[in-house]
């Protein structure tokens, strides 16, 4: 299995075996949108659940209890406080975390007090509370979309002076808003609490994405230097080219990094709970899941799509199948697979059925 999966690898890199990704892009931007509309709606219904961090109010955790029974916590609440809406979570197997708004002294008091007794446990080992003022998430949440904007803004000027290239800078941005937006829409629908620790996930997912982006764009760019200088290839199949070389290596990175995470984030939902281990562990799985999506199938096809408005690429493109298409006629060899011909075509009638295309016969 180990050796055919070389070999498929192999295949990829040496053009022998090749997948029409930046020929099928019209079919991945269709994915990527509805993903992206999708979390959207899901952002504004049911939104995104602010943990106490952010919102603010009393926490009260009762350790060390025998039925760890959200529902008598609740009741326990609103016999002293009516009005509250408390949320209660497990903490591993025996302990109860319980939030509400911002209580008076007294009112903290009784409440520890009633939570003791009524999971019988003692009130002053193990039932603790705290109070966070919803000013620190506020700070919290302003130093986090600074760091995001000049995360952008670097990104931005360091991809264009790199590659020389803005169309690629344009792309990798459009990839990590992708990413974020998902990511971000994924956990407005499962309903778990944004805390300070959600937050460094989000962060953390843009770093692995444009390191993922940029793997493949410096792939692109070698493939594409001499694009202008020859007729034998189109753009679009040499940046074809490059995404299907570095597949592999996309997928092989990709599964290394879920493993871990993927064993962190259960541990941190089924073993221990609510905690900082769950809510990281959730953003960095859908982040580097759909992260490695944009890079393969978002990134190359948008930086193409983009290049392919210029005229010069646009007459080189109409060069190269105009002597395709002589070669064919008059029998001579055409090294250039199916795949690459299809693309070829898609780049230069966007509107075009992008079906297989026959590679001509050679003779013997």
């Amino acid at each position: 299995m180990a050796s055919g999966f070389a070999q498929w690898g192999n295949d990829l890199y040496t053009g022998r075996r090749s997948y029409d990704i930046v020929g099928r892009r019209k079919i991945w931007f269709t994915i990527s949108t509805i993903l992206v509309v999708l979390s959207a709606v899901l952002l504004i219904k049911p939104g995104l659940n602010p943990g106490i961090e952010f919102r603010g109010g009393s926490e009260f955790v009762v350790s060390d209890v025998v039925e760890t029974d959200q529902q008598l916590a609740i009741d326990t609440v609103l016999a002293i406080s009516p009005d509250e809406q408390p949320k209660v979570t497990t903490v591993g197997s025996n302990a109860l975390r319980i939030q509400t708004s911002t209580l008076t002294a007294d009112e903290v008091t009784e409440v520890k007090n009633a939570l003791a007794a009524a999971f019988d446990v003692s009130a002053a080992t193990d039932v603790t509370s705290s109070f966070i003022g919803p000013s620190w998430g506020k700070d919290i949440s302003q130093k986090a979309i600074t760091g995001i904007l000049v995360f952008l803004l670097f990104v931005t000027i360091v991809m264009t002076i790199y590659f020389r290239n803005w169309r690629m800078a344009i792309a990798a941005l459009i990839a990590l808003f992708h990413d974020l937006i998902i990511t971000v829409g994924v956990y407005a629908g499962v309903g778990w609490e944004v805390t300070p620790a959600t937050v460094i996930g989000f962060l953390t997912i843009l770093g692995y994405s444009i390191y993922d982006t940029v793997v493949v764009f410096d792939k692109v760019r070698e493939n594409t230097a001499d694009t202008l200088m020859q007729t034998r290839y189109t753009y679009a199949e040499k940046a074809n080219l490059a995404v299907n070389q570095t597949l592999v290596r996309s997928i092989n990175t990709s599964v290394v990094a879920l493993l871990p995470v993927s064993a962190i984030l259960f541990v941190g939902a089924f073993v221990l709970g609510a905690g900082t281990l769950r809510d990281i562990a959730l953003a960095l799985f859908v982040g580097m899941l759909i992260g490695t999506f944009s890079s393969i199938f978002l990134a190359t096809p948008f930086e193409v799509a983009l290049r392919e408005r210029e005229p010069a690429i646009r007459e080189h493109t109409k060069k190269v199948l105009d002597a395709r298409a002589a070669r064919a006629e008059s029998g001579d060899d055409d090294p250039v697979s199916a795949g690459q011909v299809r693309v070829a075509v898609g780049a230069l009638k966007p509107g075009a059925h992008q079906g297989v295309t026959a590679q001509p016969k050679r003779k013997r």
